[in-house]
């Protein structure tokens, strides 16, 4: 459907301008459409049967009937300096100094910069809502698709993006 483009546009605007920590902004997006869902469909199948994981199969499924996958993601994030200990460290020096550890995703992070990313996924979702377009957040995607090279950031989410008579991401 052609107005799935436009909202996936409308949403990364949203998660562009959702508040970050300190007013620095990690945050990337991109939107994926056409082929480059269909590729990402049958990645996500395939990656699941290989690593012995559930559901990678059906989530990939519902994305191969997508009209767009919007990626929102960190790259690059250093953390904000609060030395708060919420990620486990006691000092942000101590997080930036320790050895990046990589299974589908790489960290650790400062906890204020995954919550810059979850409020960008919680506004992008809201566009999607206020403009009717069903969709659900997937760790699942955003796995694959950096496996794929789709993005090169550290983690990150998709969304697909669908208007259909009843929500393929929940009645399923």
């Amino acid at each position: 459907m052609e107005g799935m483009k436009v909202v996936a546009e409308l949403m990364g605007i949203s998660a562009r301008t959702a508040p970050k920590s300190a007013g620095q902004d990690f945050v990337e997006i991109r939107i994926l459409e056409g082929d480059q869902i269909q590729k990402l469909a049958g990645a996500m199948e395939k990656f699941g049967k290989e690593k012995g994981k559930p559901n990678f199969d059906r989530d990939g499924r519902n994305v191969g009937n997508s009209d767009a996958v919007v990626l929102i993601g960190l790259k690059d994030d250093k953390s904000v300096g609060l030395n708060c200990g919420a990620c486990g460290y006691a000092t942000c020096k101590e997080l930036e100094e320790t050895r990046r550890v990589q299974v589908e995703f790489e960290g650790p992070h400062c906890a204020f910069r995954l919550l810059d990313m979850g409020i960008a996924l919680g506004s992008a979702v809201k566009t999607a809502g206020l403009l009717n377009a069903d969709n659900r957040i997937m760790y699942r995607i955003g796995a694959v698709a950096r496996s794929m090279g789709f993005c090169d950031w550290e983690y990150v989410m998709g969304i697909p993006l669908s208007a259909t008579g009843k929500s393929i991401y929940f009645d399923r």
